[in-house]
């Protein structure tokens, strides 16, 4: 609308004079057209690298600029990057930080290629979709036909809701991942499961997997998961996968894969 773009070209005249200052990339709802009359302005305030660093090295990657000077409840939500920044998301970013920059629109650039950088961000080979399929299977057969029996067996309650918990939420990346889309958040993911294909009553399956916790209820998603997306996954490679993306991921330098 035109409040935030006003804001946004208000905050860009605001740091354009500012040499570190490489990029202004508008992200979020403004940049995707589904903003509302009071929707902040989300960007993403690209800096040279020795400044990333300083800011970094004192906790600042995130602030709020220009509140309440363009319209009524009006603010600059900024997130800090880099170019190496930039690079790093494209190459290996999480899943959040990919989805934050669909749609993002740079509004401001004294480097040519950062859009080139920015456009690469969301973006996934097939390869590697494939291969977060076969992960999250893995993380839901591991964390519903081991864990959540586990917890069942020895009286645990933290164990049955966390083992639900992650089992829920791998079933519903494996899904998104075979679809091709990026989980924006945990928040997101009840909408997302829903906005997407999946076999007759998987998302039936998966509400009373979410809401009701136990064996009774994680066995009938795990089968539709393994006749949708298992393709031959066996028990030894589920669980060597499993280790691989749990137990050994610092060893491969990254997070746990639910975390990625």
């Amino acid at each position: 609308m035109e409040q935030q773009r006003r804001a946004l070209a208000a905050y860009v005249d605001s740091v354009r004079d500012d040499p570190e200052v490489i990029a202004v990339v508008l992200v979020g709802s403004v940049a995707q057209g589904r903003e509302r009359a009071d929707s902040d302005v989300d960007i993403y305030l690209v800096v040279a690298d020795e400044r990333f660093a300083r800011e970094t090295s004192a906790d600042r990657f995130a602030w709020v600029d220009r509140r309440g000077l363009d319209y009524p409840g009006s603010y600059i939500d900024i997130k800090l990057a880099s170019p190496s920044y930039l690079e790093a998301a494209a190459e290996r970013g999480d899943d959040p930080t990919r989805a934050s920059f669909q749609g993002a629109e740079v509004a401001f650039s004294r480097q040519a290629d950062i859009a080139a950088v920015v456009r690469r961000i969301p973006q996934l080979s097939d390869e590697a979709w494939d291969d977060r399929v076969r992960s999250f299977v893995a993380q839901a057969r591991l964390y519903g036909g081991y864990f959540l029996r586990q917890g069942v067996e020895h009286g645990d309650p933290f164990l049955v809701r966390h083992a639900a918990v992650h089992l829920t939420l791998a079933a519903a990346r494996a899904a998104l991942a075979k679809a091709h889309v990026l989980m924006q958040g945990p928040k997101y993911v009840s909408r997302l499961v829903r906005s997407i294909p999946t076999p007759d009553g998987f998302v039936e399956a998966w509400d009373r997997a979410v809401s009701e916790p136990g064996t009774a209820t994680a066995e009938p998603l795990l089968r539709l998961l393994d006749e949708w997306l298992a393709d031959g996954m066996d028990g030894d490679e589920a669980l060597s996968t499993f280790i691989r993306d749990n137990e050994l991921a610092w060893l491969r330098g990254g997070v746990p894969v639910e975390f990625s």
